[in-house]
């Protein structure tokens, strides 16, 4: 069991290492190159594999009493017409499992809380330039200063330090997909279901947020032409409705409520080769960035946290990746699928394939969740330490 460790990034996968590590006993430091922990992003989803991490640490109650609402359901739709396609009905999970809408700085803050509760020391405005593994691995920051610990977890995100530091540098692609992200009021009564509009090349997901005051959505669309990657880029609401003014669905009415919007150019990352040596771990995107189609960046951050506290409580850290490798891989390899379904032209094809699912949302709605037993189902905290 180790005594001190760095957490490189006060994101959702630093903020649950740290409270995770704290839990066991841990001197924990956490570094966030931010001056401050804010408003930063918008909704995330919370399904029954991430929920298990939160409600080992205690955390399911506080994330209630911030707003989080337990999901019902997901609509798939098309971006046309009214009424479903098919529906995922969540309400049909285990009796043990639930499904959450939660928005980002509401989850990060009840970790955060966490972290410091397991005492902690959060330190923000440390941007750090070097990672030094060894057996007494060091982080350089940006002022110069050298800080040692006898584990260092790089939870830094895509472009992160730490995982320079373990493998090869490694390029990313475009994946000609763009995502504009908003928040707005909940001008239509959103139910407590997520709901996905399918259109030729194009698709919008909202669900409601913070008790049902507002609603999160996520429009993506395919492109050719972006160069930078990130989701903090400005853009225009007048062009967010022009690129999607065909969905003239139930997504309309949210589209022309939208006054301020982000756009998120997604890229494809590899799954980093080398997750832990000589003192130096990954965690979260930055040992597996993931598009957003299958909403598991954050759970698999909360997994990542828990597998890594278990592999360290056992003494085994190696085992750590070889445990979590083969799982966010297949996650990674669904998600990449999930945009093709929704994303399908006019025609044959897409009529076949949406009366399919319109069919056994009908006959049998309980094989709708079926596929994804293998993804919800898993329990991190199965053997709890």
């Amino acid at each position: 069991m180790i005594r001190s460790a760095i957490v490189i990034g006060g994101g959702i996968a630093g903020m649950a290492s740290a409270a995770v590590l704290g839990r066991m006993g841990a001197s924990v430091t956490v570094l966030e190159q931010a001056p401050m922990l804010g408003e930063v992003g918008a909704g995330l989803q919370v399904s029954p594999n991430g929920l298990c991490v939160l409600r080992a640490l205690g955390l399911e109650p506080e994330l209630i009493n911030r707003g989080a609402l337990r999901a019902n359901a997901v609509s798939l739709r098309d971006y046309r017409r009214s009424g479903e396609v098919a529906r995922l009905d969540l309400q049909r999970l285990a009796p043990d499992q639930a499904y959450y809408f939660v928005h980002r700085a509401d989850l990060l803050d009840v970790l955060k809380g966490a972290a410091k509760r397991a005492s902690a020391d959060i330190r923000l405005h440390q941007p750090v330039t070097e990672v030094r593994k060894g057996d007494i691995p060091e982080v350089v920051l940006a002022n110069g200063d050298v800080l040692r610990a006898e584990l260092i977890i790089g939870a830094d995100g895509v472009h992160s330090v730490a995982r320079s530091s373990l493998n090869p540098k490694s390029s990313a692609f475009f994946t000609k997909q763009v995502a504009w992200r908003a928040i707005v009021p909940n001008v239509v009564a959103h139910p407590k279901e997520a709901r996905v509009y399918m259109g030729p090349g194009k698709h919008i997901v909202s669900y409601p947020l913070r008790g049902g005051s507002f609603v999160n959505l996520v429009a993506v669309e395919e492109r050719n032409d972006w160069q930078d990657e990130g989701w903090q880029q400005h853009g225009d609401p007048d062009q967010l409705r022009a690129t999607f003014a065909k969905f003239t669905g139930g997504a309309a009415p949210l589209l022309d409520a939208v006054e301020q919007t982000s756009l998120w150019g997604l890229f494809r990352h590899p799954v980093a080769s080398t997750w832990y040596d000589q003192g130096v771990a990954l965690v979260g995107d930055a040992a597996h960035p993931m598009l957003p189609f299958m909403a598991q960046g954050a759970n698999m951050a909360l997994e990542d946290a828990w597998d890594l506290g278990r592999a360290l409580k056992a003494g085994s850290i190696r085992s750590y990746q070889s445990r979590r490798l083969k799982r966010v891989t297949k996650v990674v390899k669904a998600t990449q699928g999930n945009a093709k379904r929704y994303h399908l032209r006019s025609g044959p094809i897409r009529l076949a394939a949406h009366l399919g699912l319109k069919t056994v949302s009908k006959v049998a709605p309980s094989l709708m969740l079926k596929p994804f037993d293998w993804l919800y189902r898993h329990d991190v905290t199965d053997k709890r330490f």
